[in-house]
C-alpha cells in the first residue's frame, strides 16, 4: 500500500482508476484522522474528506511535486473542515433564549373578534331573559362614562342603598343565564383539548 505517490498520480492523473483507488486507500486514513480531530459531526466530517477528494480530482494534473500529496491533501482537509466550522456557526440555530429579550406578544390572537362577538351574542341572549328591572339596571350601569348611583336612582326610581345589592343578584343571575350557554364556558386552558 505504500506505494510511491508520484507513479500514483502520475498514473491517476492519466486516468488509471486502479491509481486512483490506491490513492484514496493509501490516505483516506490521513484525511479522516484529521476530520475527526476537529470534533465535528460525522456527517460534516465526511462532507470534508469527500470534498477533499473533490478537490485533489480538480488539481491532479497540477499537482508539481507528487512526494508532497500527503501534506497538499492533510492541508486541504484542514481548511475544509474550518470553512465547514465557520459556516455551522453562522447557520447554527440558538435553542438558548439567554440572550433573547423577553418579547410580549401585544397581538390579539386571529380568532379574538369572533370569540368576542359570540360571548355578546349570548350575553345579549341571557340579557335578555332577565327581569326588566335587571336589564334596565345593568344597561344603565354600563353606560361609558358610568353614571353615579345618585344618577342611576333617579333613573330607576330606585333607593341608592339597593342599588349595589340589585346590581349583584341581577349579575349573579346573568351568570347563571350564561353559565347554561355554551358560547360563555371559559375554554380549557392550552394543552388541555379546548372546547
Amino acid at each position: 500500500m505504500g506505494e510511491d505517490p508520484s507513479a500514483l498520480v502520475a498514473a491517476a492523473a492519466a486516468g488509471d482508476s486502479l491509481a486512483w483507488n490506491a490513492i484514496v486507500e493509501q490516505y483516506t486514513g490521513l484525511l479522516w484522522s484529521i476530520a475527526r480531530g476537529y470534533r465535528m459531526s460525522t456527517a460534516d466530517s465526511a462532507d470534508a474528506v469527500q470534498t477533499t477528494w473533490l478537490r485533489l480530482v480538480e488539481h491532479l494534473d497540477r499537482i508539481d511535486d507528487p512526494s508532497r500529496l500527503p501534506g497538499w491533501l492533510a492541508t486541504t482537509v484542514r481548511r475544509e473542515c474550518l470553512r465547514t466550522l465557520r459556516r455551522s456557526k453562522r447557520e447554527q440555530p440558538s435553542f438558548d433564549d439567554e440572550g433573547l429579550p423577553d418579547v410580549v406578544d401585544d397581538a390579539a390572537p386571529l380568532d379574538a373578534a369572533l370569540l368576542n362577538d359570540e360571548r355578546d351574542a349570548a350575553l345579549w341572549r341571557a340579557l335578555e331573559q332577565m327581569p326588566e328591572r335587571c336589564r334596565l339596571l345593568i344597561r344603565v350601569l354600563m353606560a361609558s362614562p358610568p353614571p353615579s348611583y345618585a344618577e342611576v336612582a333617579a333613573a330607576l326610581d330606585m333607593p341608592i342603598g339597593s342599588i349595589g345589592p340589585t346590581r349583584q343578584r341581577c349579575l349573579d343571575r346573568l351568570r347563571r343565564l350564561a353559565e347554561v350557554d355554551g358560547a360563555l364556558v371559559d375554554p380549557a386552558p392550552p394543552g388541555g383539548g379546548g372546547r
